[in-house]
């Protein structure tokens, strides 16, 4: 497959294929394989042969502090894919470099500051043979056949057809056939006794069963909310404990980047006053936190005082539309790579934004959407973020069909805001900077 869903990953764990396909015996798709694989490709075998090659090496402490850094680099970089390959519209290839070359990365670290001697070489050998390990695997299971899902024909579960990343088998009996790895039913829906049976004997077979909006929201990163107190932990408001740790981190972060930011803003006040005419920084006001208006600071992008038509009104001038001709020369790039928002660090450090988390609205825009749609005003009980679920995932929009599915996006993430989704619109921003996906 191209696109690799939560379904067809590395290292899933609601949806792993080893869980649904254990009975054919898909030995790739285990991760007690792969872990152990990696180890063994990537520690036994350089080591051991450094060993047999240098015999004396085996008598120093850096042989063994270097095979104990690289065995935690790997099983710590695992853990991390694992993590965050378990969402949707990841392509596990795109992760398993930055997840690894991180995890090395930290260990030197750690070696140089605690002054403990290593093998550099070994260390080195150690990242390319769990990169070749682990694209060895990510190409294994690539050549698996899209994965076929049972589906008990009662209830809203006609809602999955659309969804064509995996291979739909409607069930006209409760029989499951050998092609199916995992069956997915409505239960909300009251089930008859016969498909009640049916489902209570592939849990005790050891066959994956999953509520149909549970895998919707799995393969599409989308939550359809449909009445209040319904997200992934069956409350209205995110972990607490969670929110206020990650208020701690942003407020770090944004100390410790904010002096490398300030010669690269001072130049970009330099590029934007000779581009055009006007202040360098723009500001306005948006809905922020908990539906609180705040004023959001960006780098201009725009030429001043200018609309597209003279009967446009604050609505139509708080959009931005496909190739508008408001945006200036330097600012069409700094749109592309979102660095206009960067001033926003700021409003991180005021308590108003954080770094990940739903983007905000103009005021205008948030208070249309709000009476257009329902449910709108609910993304604002975590903080505004600079980057998001749905900016990662699908762009900047303004249209209110667009916007509707934006906010399934922003469900998504306030129903798993945890550490791991945060990490993973952390690395796909850096490829939307790279690529100017979705700007405008």
């Amino acid at each position: 497959m191209a696109d690799l869903k939560a379904i067809d990953t590395l290292g899933r764990r609601s949806l792993d294929p080893g869980q649904g396909q254990r009975r054919d015996g898909v030995l790739w798709s285990r991760a007690l394989f792969q872990i152990l694989g990696a180890l063994a490709v990537a520690v036994a075998m350089p080591y051991g042969i450094a060993g047999l090659v240098t015999p004396a090496l085996m008598r120093l402490d850096v042989y063994y502090v270097s095979m104990a850094a690289s065995c935690l680099a790997i099983v710590a970089g695992f853990w991390m894919f694992r993590n965050l390959s378990g969402f949707p519209g990841i392509r596990a290839s795109y992760y398993i470099l930055p997840v690894f070359l991180s995890t090395f990365v930290a260990a030197f670290t750690i070696l140089f500051m605690t002054r403990l001697g290593y093998s550099r070489p070994l260390l080195v050998i150690s990242l390319l043979g769990s990169l070749g390990w682990f694209y060895l695997v990510y190409f294994m299971l690539q050549r698996r056949q899209r994965l076929v899902i049972a589906v008990v024909p009662q209830g809203r579960v006609d809602s999955l057809y659309g969804i064509d990343s995996v291979v739909w088998h409607r069930l006209g009996d409760p029989v499951l056939p050998p092609s199916c790895a995992l069956v997915t039913a409505d239960f909300d829906h009251d089930l008859t006794p016969a498909w009640l049976n049916f489902l209570a004997e592939c849990a005790l077979e050891g066959v994956s069963v999953i509520h149909f909006k549970q895998l919707r929201q799995s393969l599409t990163g989308q939550v359809q909310i449909e009445h209040l107190s319904e997200n992934a932990n069956g409350a209205l408001e995110p972990n607490a404990s969670y929110i206020a740790a990650k208020r701690l981190i942003d407020t770090v972060v944004a100390l410790a980047v904010l002096p490398a930011l300030l010669p690269l803003f001072a130049i970009l006040v330099v590029l934007i006053r000779l581009d055009s005419p006007g202040p360098a920084f723009f500001h306005q006001v948006r809905i922020g936190y908990r539906g609180r208006p705040f004023k959001v600071w960006k780098f201009r992008t725009m030429v001043m005082a200018q609309s597209r038509s003279p009967e446009d009104g604050p609505l139509e001038r708080a959009m931005t539309r496909r190739r508008d001709p408001r945006v200036t020369r330097i600012g069409r790039w700094l749109r592309r790579t979102r660095i206009d928002e960067l001033p926003q660090i700021f409003n991180i450090l005021k308590g108003e934004m954080s770094w990940i988390g739903p983007r905000p609205e103009a005021e205008e825009l948030s208070r249309w959407y709000e009476r257009e749609l329902p449910f709108y005003r609910y993304r604002h009980v975590v903080r505004p973020g600079i980057s998001g679920w749905a900016q990662v995932s699908q762009g900047h929009v303004t249209e209110l069909d667009e916007v509707l599915k934006k906010l399934n996006y922003d469900f998504f993430y306030i129903s798993r805001c945890t550490l791991w989704i945060d990490v993973l619109i952390l690395l796909r921003t850096l490829k939307t900077m790279l690529t100017g996906f979705g700007s405008r």
